[in-house]
């Protein structure tokens, strides 16, 4: 049985999955915030989410590599927002050296990663102008460097949960701290503080993540990798 190393920034990114798996147990990992080990298919896979950026990410992978964990292939996931106009809420995006077959619709494109989040819908359409890319998310090209080193296979595969064309309620970049986590206390007080406007966007985004998750672990159910 394959072991593979699946990662995304939050354990709410990993729902779908979750609610898919034949068996799901916790595992105790330093410095990683949220680690499963589920049963997919015939493959037996890690889940791990230690929060948002490249910092957080950075730190998880090397604490799994000092606990000399041993994996066949690392994937980046979770969600994303779209930088290409034509993608909508749902929508899946694949890009990374081996690749993925399924029955299910998606998309084969360039996944940017930076570490900010691209709040408005004139930030994306700049980002889409200048690099082109499918997506934009916050950890894959970290994933990505860590599955180098460790000579493993990466894909990426996300799926969008903010399209092109929406401005998100919040900065949420005013709002992390130091190592990149979001600060949901301070979140919190700034919706409150704009009760018309930010609380429902802050609650359209919560239903359009959830979504998407659910979306994710049903494509990702429906896959044959390469």
């Amino acid at each position: 049985m394959q072991t593979w190393l699946i990662v995304a920034a939050e354990a709410l990114e990993f729902n779908g999955i979750v609610k898919r798996a034949k068996a799901v147990g916790r595992l105790d990992i330093e410095d990683v915030a949220f680690a499963r080990e589920v049963a997919w298919q015939e493959f037996r896979w890690i889940l791990v989410a230690n929060g948002p950026g490249p910092r957080l990410v950075d730190r998880a992978l090397r604490s799994i590599a000092r606990k000399g964990m041993e994996f066949d292939a690392v994937m980046s996931t979770g969600l994303c927002g779209a930088l290409d106009p034509d993608l909508h809420v749902g929508d899946i995006v694949i890009s990374g050296e081996h690749g993925v077959r399924s029955s299910l619709q998606f998309v084969q494109g360039e996944i940017w990663s930076v570490d900010r989040v691209v709040v408005t819908r004139g930030g994306k359409r700049s980002l889409y102008e200048e690099t082109k890319a499918s997506v934009v998310e916050m950890e894959s090209a970290t994933v990505a460097e860590h599955a180098r080193r460790w000579g493993l296979p990466f894909r990426c595969v996300r799926v969008v949960s903010d399209s092109a064309d929406h401005n998100l309620p919040l900065d949420f970049n005013v709002y992390r701290d130091a190592d990149g986590r979001f600060l949901r206390g301070k979140i919190a007080l700034a919706a409150m503080a704009r009760p018309f406007t930010a609380i429902p966007g802050l609650l359209r985004l919560d239903a359009n993540c959830r979504e998407a998750a659910d979306k994710l672990g049903e494509f990702l159910a429906h896959c044959e990798y390469y």
